[in-house]
């Protein structure tokens, strides 16, 4: 037996090993949606009014129709689809509603502010044909203005002890990626032995054999 195919077979016993505990990856993927979901929904839903406005608002808000509705199924979908994300139940039927919403907010409410979350005119996604913008490239401009004022009428060491002033560009960065990740819930499920969808998988699987 040759090295190559003795290091083939340590690494296939491995990865046969390890898939055990394939289960972890869409856990955590879970946990770290669940919070900004729940938070997200909660947000919504308890100025559920403003929300609406917002929605209909053509000028400052998405102007969106039948803003009651959209807004009804939004703020429901991220908070109850958070605490199900969390428990891992019904994990690809929530993602489907979770997607939408990604897109919607990523196209409608980050789309003009292009690709970065943080203005940094460093980023190659900052100077980009694609995704280029102005108040990005203009950030450091800015920040240099406000710590020169903080510098000198402020207490800026105390300002900047928990870090440095950035500029919030609020672009499509976090949506897109939180799509992604529901992504990879819905083809991968909730998850192996991690989640109640694995054990009613299970109990309905021997359910079905024994009748």
């Amino acid at each position: 037996m040759s090295l190559t195919f003795k290091l083939y077979h340590i690494w296939q016993s491995f990865f046969t090993a390890s898939r055990h505990a394939d289960g972890i990856a869409p856990l955590l993927l879970r946990l770290y949606l669940a919070p900004v979901m729940i938070q997200a929904g909660w947000n919504k839903l308890s100025n559920f009014d403003d929300t609406v406005n917002w929605f209909a608002d053509p000028e400052w808000g998405l102007g969106l129709p039948f803003p009651e509705v959209l807004a009804a199924l939004a703020s429901g979908s991220e908070f109850v689809g958070g605490w199900l994300l969390l428990v891992g139940l019904a994990v690809r039927v929530v993602s489907l509603p979770l997607m939408v919403t990604m897109l919607v907010a990523a196209f409608t409410v980050h789309g003009q502010n292009g690709w970065l979350a943080i203005a940094d005119a460093s980023s190659w996604f900052a100077d980009g044909t694609i995704f280029y913008n102005q108040q990005v490239m203009d950030a450091p401009q800015k920040i240099a203005a406000a710590t020169s004022l903080l510098q000198q009428h402020g207490h800026y060491d105390w300002l900047t002890a928990s870090g440095n002033f950035v500029i919030l560009n609020n672009g499509m960065e976090f949506a897109i990626t939180y799509f992604i990740m529901l992504v990879a819930l819905f083809f991968s499920g909730a998850g192996r032995y991690t989640s109640v969808d694995y054990w009613l998988h299970l109990v309905f699987e021997r359910h079905i054999r024994s009748a």
